[in-house]
């Protein structure tokens, strides 16, 4: 299949390999990959602590963050690795590990060898989302770049918003292991269609040269670009949110709210607020800009977990008034991935699979960190997790006033 020529970083309407319609998708699908692996395991995650009869307290929350760590570092080599050779190749091998990864997972007989299995399963999963990122930022670039990413999003969060269910009714039907056997299907679902229609989208004559000094160079530029470092450092923070709210959502809604049997509706809606968000962001984000929204939005996000923080303590632990205000602070979360991306990988287009590992890793490992730290705090009541959201939101902001000297809002 022919090779695409990358769009310049000035041109604003990308030439994609395929039609619009179907590259979205095809994106959604391989970062989906990711959010599949994580979100069908919740409600399988009371069976998986039986099974293995857990006795430590939150201890199958490992389950979710082995994948996470796996997921996390391994992004610094294969962006390095897909500025050198390529994206599909690259892309290929990837998605065949996941597959194996999968079985393996489907195949173990202890808790340690679940959660081991379990971090090679999210190491080629990290390198399915970088390429995922590369991809998009070999074609186009800036606000054009945050509307399709926006539009990725969207699609993406269908994933989240029907993985628990899914997961559910397989248990309904199957042990917890077939949870994984999902897996392994999607991933050689892709795998098909990558093969079929995905042409290469990096040229022969932009790929760097893989060596130890020049992957150093690499990372430098990515670490001396102010813009890029800023906003990969503000994601790392603020996207530990969203990971301790995956850890411990099925032990808020079952041990605070009592709602175990209809977890997986109501984290449902609450993918679906993040998904509307998305949408709404790929509608307005060339008109407006991707700065002033996503400043917007993380003032709102910080000012509207404090508010669900202070209720929760003084008013008490009410579904009803938890759940709207933590369905508008989530939606936070759609109008500031898509925009802090773009923002991040603008200046390095020449090495974007580099740039997308570098933004991927702070987004995975480090702010899986942070969600770890968070969700740990969870003591039966819902207060720690959002006071801690308070702090994420507030540590984000810091480091994007520094990144912009001080100035919110601007339009360029």
């Amino acid at each position: 299949m022919a090779q695409v020529t990358a769009t310049p970083d000035t041109q604003t309407t990308p030439v994609l390999p395929m039609p619009l319609w179907e590259f979205v998708p095809m994106i959604a699908s391989m970062m989906a990959l990711n959010a599949l692996a994580i979100d069908i395991m919740l409600p399988a995650l009371g069976d998986i602590s039986d099974h293995y009869q857990l006795a430590e307290a939150n201890q199958q929350q490992w389950v979710i963050f082995a994948y996470v760590f796996g997921f996390g570092f391994p992004q610094l080599f294969f962006g390095p690795i897909s500025d050198r050779f390529g994206r599909k190749g690259l892309l290929q091998i990837c998605l065949v590990g996941y597959i194996a990864a999968g079985i393996a997972c489907m195949l173990t007989d202890s808790f340690g060898f679940l959660l081991i299995t379990r971090f090679f399963h999210g190491v080629f999963a990290s390198g399915i989302r970088v390429i995922a990122a590369s991809i998009v930022r070999d074609l186009m670039a800036g606000r054009s770049m945050a509307k399709v990413m926006s539009l990725v999003m969207t699609v993406f969060m269908v994933v989240p918003i029907l993985a628990p269910t899914l997961g559910a009714g397989v248990l309904l039907i199957a042990p917890w292991q077939w949870t994984f056997g999902v897996l392994v299907i999607a991933g050689i679902a892709l795998l098909i269609w990558v093969q079929i229609r995905l042409p290469e989208t990096q040229p022969a004559d932009a790929r760097q040269p893989l060596s130890v000094a020049q992957t150093g160079r690499a990372y430098l530029q990515v670490i001396t670009s102010r813009v890029t470092f800023g906003y990969m450092a503000a994601s790392g923070v603020i996207f530990g949110a969203l990971f301790s709210f995956i850890a411990a959502s099925e032990q808020i809604f079952s041990d605070v709210f009592g709602m175990e049997e209809t977890f997986a509706l109501w984290f449902a809606g609450i993918a679906a607020s993040l998904a509307g968000a998305n949408f709404m962001n790929s509608r307005i984000v060339e008109r407006i800009g991707m700065r002033r929204i996503s400043h917007f939005v993380l003032l709102t996000f910080t000012g509207l977990s404090l508010i669900n923080a202070i209720t929760m303590t003084f008013v008490g632990e009410h579904l009803y008034l938890f759940y709207p205000l933590f369905c508008l602070t989530f939606a936070c979360f759609g109008m500031m991935g898509a925009n802090f991306s773009a923002l991040a990988m603008e200046p390095l287009g020449k090495i974007a699979g580099t740039a997308s590992a570098a933004y991927g890793f702070a987004t995975s490992t480090v702010a899986s960190s942070f969600g770890f730290l968070v969700a740990s705090q969870f003591d039966g009541s819902v207060a720690p997790v959002m006071f801690g959201f308070v702090g994420l939101g507030l540590g984000s902001l810091s480091i994007i006033l520094l990144t912009e000297r001080g100035k919110l809002f601007e339009s360029r």
